[in-house]
């Protein structure tokens, strides 16, 4: 993925987040020569990994498969133990899909906070195998139980918001515009709890066109 491209999408959910009055704190906008003076005060964003994460999951195709991320507050394990939740705030572009995956530890709820229409696309995975399973399963649909059959392709309307359970497949999107995607989940751990369905890289491979105007979330430490 090209540094440009990183600048790009981190310009435009800027601009995306303030059409719809979601505030970053502060330090979102401070440059990597801004993050070489910040101390011990700001250890807690480092080791939890916050801020931005721009990804196309190793694919080199970002509008096509990818996600725009930012991570508002998160624990990590064996890191940051006392804080056992995590919020997350995403763009999912135009049918730009986030590859099919679940978590094997985490819990979340993913809601549609303005604009397009989020389509999630479900299985059930054995826990055995890991595989997608054609047996029918059920999920919470803004609190209210609903049963569903294997590849069921949920509509998620702005303020709808869905409770995945552990070893539930997903794969999503955005049609009718990029939506506004909220996250709220026990701990969150990118290193260690994403199974997805292909071979896939979390972090992008980063070819520098120009100069990074923001640092990604795994990048303090650069």
């Amino acid at each position: 993925m090209r540094r440009s491209e990183i600048n790009n999408a981190i310009d435009f959910a800027i601009e995306f987040f303030k059409q719809h009055s979601f505030k970053l704190p502060s330090w979102a906008y401070l440059t990597p020569e801004e993050w070489k003076t910040k101390g011990e005060g700001y250890e807690e964003i480092r080791l939890a990994q916050l801020g931005w994460d721009i990804t196309d999951f190793g694919k080199g195709r970002f509008t096509e498969e990818g996600l725009t991320l930012f991570t508002v507050r998160n624990g990590y394990p064996s890191r940051v133990p006392y804080k056992t939740y995590c919020e997350k705030i995403m763009i999912a572009g135009e049918k730009q899909v986030t590859p099919m995956h679940f978590h094997w530890k985490k819990m979340e709820d993913i809601i549609n906070r303005g604009r397009g229409d989020l389509c999630i696309q479900l299985w059930k995975a054995d826990k055995q195998t890991e595989e997608k399973t054609n047996e029918r399963f059920s999920l919470l649909i803004d609190g209210v139980r609903k049963t569903f059959n294997a590849g069921d392709i949920v509509r998620l309307k702005p303020g709808e918001s869905i409770c995945f359970e552990p070893y539930v497949y997903h794969a999503f999107w955005a049609e009718g515009g990029p939506a506004l995607v909220g996250e709220v989940s026990t701990v969150n751990d990118d290193n260690n709890d994403n199974r997805f369905y292909e071979s896939l890289g979390r972090y992008p491979e980063i070819i520098e066109d120009e100069p990074a105007r923001f640092c990604l979330c795994n990048e303090y430490g650069r």
